[in-house]
């Protein structure tokens, strides 16, 4: 394993930030941390880091113990949400500072840096300062300078949080592309569930400074461990007693026998997402929403107060998730 964390804890006066934190970050794959915010994500990648120190607990990085390593001791690179750049220096002497103070050749730096703008799609704007480009390219450009010494473990903190939306996206989809070819085990924070799922190849969800849950994100997404991950990542709907995932509801016109299994109600909202369609039904004192595509919304030709029954899907029972009635009343 790349990173082991054993044990650790880690409290700010009476806040808990981290409660007896122990998991183990593959060598060479694509981490998400993800939770709410004051989780307990950041503190933990900062322990990483080496920025905040531990109360108690291990951290061992590639084998070494770090725990009480300085940071420029653990051959990690950070790239913060709000870039930390120099902004008296171009973009060529950014990316090259961590080789400068290092003392490496010029001819090495040089080449090194010329490699890493090409990667990130930046060299032609080596010239520039760092107040000259996107919020998108000055992200770029800190993750060129994160990778230029090349470290053993890149921790980001939120890296696209400052973004507009599109770039977000554009951004997250580069950074997959990016890991894929560099291979460095990344570890990243972010409260944002879509991102985790599309990027990460496995997510450690954190909640009031504890592990609720780490898997793949189609084992966080389709067998959740708990009421908390199961609403933390992706939309939900209450059915009976269970949880289950909006487009994991039959749903058909016209009331039928009594079933258990069953609530008959009325469609009482109809809201068109883009390619989706959220069907609200009310009855049972219960509102359930149901996913739709446009043409299967169409065929069934459902308007605000038709008569229907909705469902769980035969083969999702195992993936819903039984609603804790004493967290509820407490929410």
């Amino acid at each position: 394993m790349s990173i082991e964390i054993a044990n650790v804890s880690k409290r700010f006066g009476n806040f808990v930030a981290l409660d007896d934190v122990s998991v183990s970050i593959p060598s060479g794959r694509l981490t998400a941390l993800l939770g709410p915010s004051g989780g307990g994500k950041s503190t933990l990648l900062r322990i990483i880091a080496g920025l905040e120190s531990a109360d108690s607990g291990r951290v061992e990085i590639e084998g070494l113990d770090a725990t009480n390593l300085p940071p420029q001791r653990r051959n990690v690179g950070f790239v913060f949400q709000h870039y930390a750049a120099f902004k008296h220096l171009s973009v060529w002497r950014n990316v090259a500072f961590g080789l400068e103070i290092r003392r490496r050749p010029k001819a090495e730096i040089r080449s090194r840096v010329e490699e890493l703008l090409a990667l990130v799609h930046l060299e032609q704007f080596a010239d520039r300062l760092p107040s000259q480009l996107s919020g998108g390219q000055r992200q770029r450009m800190a993750l060129a300078r994160a990778l230029a010494v090349q470290p053993t473990v890149l921790l980001l903190d939120e890296p696209f949080g400052a973004l507009d939306a599109k770039v977000r996206k554009e951004l997250r989809e580069w950074l997959r592309r990016l890991h894929d070819e560099v291979h460095v085990t990344t570890v990243f924070v972010t409260h944002d569930q879509e991102e985790a799922l599309e990027v990460a190849d496995e997510i450690v969800v954190i909640n009031e400074g504890r592990i609720e849950q780490i898997g793949s994100p189609d084992e966080l997404y389709d067998r959740p461990a708990n009421d908390f991950v199961m609403r933390f990542l992706g939309p939900v709907t209450q059915l009976g007693d269970r949880l289950v995932r909006p487009h994991d509801v039959q749903i058909q016109v016209g009331e039928g026998k009594e079933d258990p299994a069953e609530v008959t109600g009325r469609v009482t909202r109809v809201t068109r997402v883009g390619f989706e369609i959220r069907v609200e039904v009310t009855g049972n004192d219960q509102v359930v929403t149901v996913t739709l595509t446009r043409n299967e919304f169409l065929a069934m030709d459902l308007q605000v107060g038709t008569t229907v029954r909705v469902r769980i899907a035969p083969e999702v029972h195992a993936g819903t998730v039984a609603v804790d009635q004493a967290q509820l009343l407490a929410t």
